[in-house]
């Protein structure tokens, strides 16, 4: 494969990662069931009721858990393994929602129904986190940006697709039906992620004990706001979910008295936004991969906004289904950069906190959003509907300087990488990166000026990092399997080592000492190993190692080979990673 079809990404570069593919079909099945279990729900509560207080206690049950416990949902997923935490939340749920058919079935008191409805919502709330957490490590660096926005399309699918699947079972069946069918799709979705392979490590959250549940929620919002550009991402997104929890409200008076669609316009409007996310996932890629993004974040604001303003001279319901089509790809392109930011920029073992802390803030904004609209709307619908469609963008302005100033600090830092970048892409060891993994691999890496005579990698050490010679010369030499060393060549600039013991887990095989002033780049071995396990070795560069390798400990070469040969997938990703 050629260096410029390597580094080509998007949607179906995400998806031939088997893993993803995995993960992405568990969460359709997953949200599908969730949406038509939602329906089942309401209905069932209305019908042993017959009052609306109780449909909004059932809507509480659901929402309200989710608010207050997702910060904690994502300590719970950075603490245990992710993928088989999941499978033990599937577990539960399948339980859950068995026996809130079964209350169904029985025409049950519906406060255990909605005591059931509650601890479901509690079981997913460390869900989201996780499978946040879990996409940057089951697709490459570049495909980032359109794995979420594929997710952000199949949440957007769901919504018009889930209530479908609940009215037409509820039609067959009843709520009963409907309901068991959420505890299928548990089922479905906790199988489905029995075939992936990737595997996180769990971290420890508590710092040695250090750490009591609340610092540890705290460490995730603190992590969160660590980085300015990123904070300024993530406001946006926040300001997007207000904006979304005041369509909650506003979606049906719009529906009635403006486009005169009567109780049926609140769903054509909703499936309007839905239809909108899914269309805006063409761009969101390309637009991630821009250095400067002060305007795709205040173009999708504007997007989003801007046509609630336009409805107040609206009166047909076509037009303004058609309107929100075109919110919805703005919101998308917000929420998918936003998310985006997050997994680049947020460490390792705190992820899926920062994520928690996250999704917390989103639910917080879309429940002020919907709190404070019937408020706004005492001064008629037209004065609320102009307030949200022109005030919101209006105050997004007031960050512009900040925003140009995020463009400006990453158009530096592309610059100052650039000469590193160009470097690594030559290496014949990363010819298939593509150009976001080697600039995130360049960042990573640290330049370190020796003299002549300073012996860089000693033989028998333990190895730590990988090394790109820049200027200057290095001679190699061993001691091996005899009893004096041998000098066994001399490295130049635009070569590299340090590799042998990193992908084969041994101590330094030889000595490596500086024969002038040098220049080198210096790559841990945990970011080497990372950005080399997401790709396929070549066999050049494996047999070059061998023979290398073979020159000072022959009877290490077998074992070497057997630790660095992987084997490749019919998605062409490795399939055995490499590491310390």
């Amino acid at each position: 494969m050629s260096g410029g079809e390597s580094r080509r990404s998007g949607y179906r570069s995400a998806l031939r990662s088997r893993d993803y593919r995995w993960l992405m079909g568990t969460e359709l099945v997953s949200a599908t069931g969730a949406w038509a279990y939602n329906v089942a729900l309401v209905v069932f509560v209305f019908e042993r009721t017959h009052s609306a207080a109780w449909v909004s206690a059932a809507a509480l049950c659901r929402f309200l858990p989710a608010l207050v416990f997702s910060a904690y949902g994502g300590v719970i997923a950075e603490r245990f393994e992710r993928v088989r935490l999941m499978i033990v939340l599937n577990a539960l749920g399948i339980v859950l929602q068995l026996g809130l058919a079964a209350v169904a079935w029985q025409k049950g008191a519906p406060v255990l129904a909605l005591s059931l409805a509650a601890l479901t919502a509690l079981v997913r709330t460390p869900y989201r986190s996780a499978v946040a957490a879990l996409v940057p490590q089951v697709v490459d660096e570049s495909d980032l940006a359109a794995a979420n926005a594929l997710n952000a399309t199949i949440d957007n699918v769901v919504i018009v697709l889930g209530p479908a699947v609940g009215a037409g079972l509820l039609l067959l069946g009843g709520p009963a039906l409907a309901i068991a069918m959420d505890a299928v799709a548990f089922l479905l979705a906790g199988l489905g992620l029995t075939r992936m392979s990737a595997r996180s490590e769990p971290s420890d959250v508590t710092d040695g004990g250090r750490r009591g549940p609340l610092r540890q929620v705290t460490d995730g919002f603190k992590a969160l706001v660590s980085s300015a550009s990123v904070a300024t991402f993530v406001a946006f997104s926040v300001l997007a979910s207000f904006v979304y929890g005041t369509d909650t409200v506003l979606f049906v008076p719009i529906a009635r008295v403006q486009l005169h669609a009567g109780t049926s316009g609140y769903g054509y409007l909703l499936a309007g936004l839905g239809v909108g996310g899914v269309a805006g996932a063409a761009v969101v890629n390309k637009l991630a991969a821009r250095t400067r993004l002060a305007g795709a974040i205040l173009g999708g604001m504007a997007v989003y906004c801007l046509p609630t303003a336009f409805l107040v001279v609206v009166h047909q319901p076509v037009v303004g289904v058609v309107l929100q089509a075109v919110r919805g790809a703005g919101t998308l392109v917000v929420d998918t950069l936003a998310i985006t930011a997050l997994q680049r920029s947020a460490p390792k073992e705190m992820v899926a906190r920062v994520f928690g802390a996250f999704f917390a803030l989103v639910l917080g904004a879309i429940s002020l959003g919907a709190f404070v609209t019937p408020i706004l709307l005492r001064a008629g619908l037209h004065p609320a509907m102009l307030v949200y469609g022109l005030g919101i963008p209006a105050l997004c302005l007031l960050a512009l300087p900040r925003l140009l100033k995020a463009d400006r600090l990453a158009s530096v830092q592309a610059a100052a990488m650039a000469p590193r970048v160009a470097i690594l892409e030559r290496l014949d060891l990363f010819a298939s990166a593509s150009q976001s993994s080697l600039e995130r691999l360049a960042s990573s890496a640290t330049e370190t000026f020796v003299s002549p005579g300073t012996v860089v990698v000693a033989e028998g050490a333990d190895a730590d990092a990988f090394y790109v010679i820049e200027g200057g010369d290095l001679a190699v030499s061993a001691v091996g399997e005899g009893s004096e060393p041998v000098a066994l060549r001399t490295l130049g600039a635009g070569t590299y080592f340090g590799e042998i013991g990193l992908l084969g887990h041994m101590p330094r095989t030889a000595t490596v000492t500086a024969t002038s002033e040098c220049r080198l780049l210096r790559i841990g071995g945990d970011d080497f190993l990372d950005a080399l396990s997401s790709l396929s070795a070549s066999p050049a560069l494996l047999e070059g190692a061998r023979t290398r390798l073979a020159l000072t400990h022959p009877s290490r070469s077998l074992e070497h080979a057997e630790a660095v040969d992987v084997g490749t997938g019919d998605d062409g990703a490795t399939t055995e990673s490499v590491s310390d």
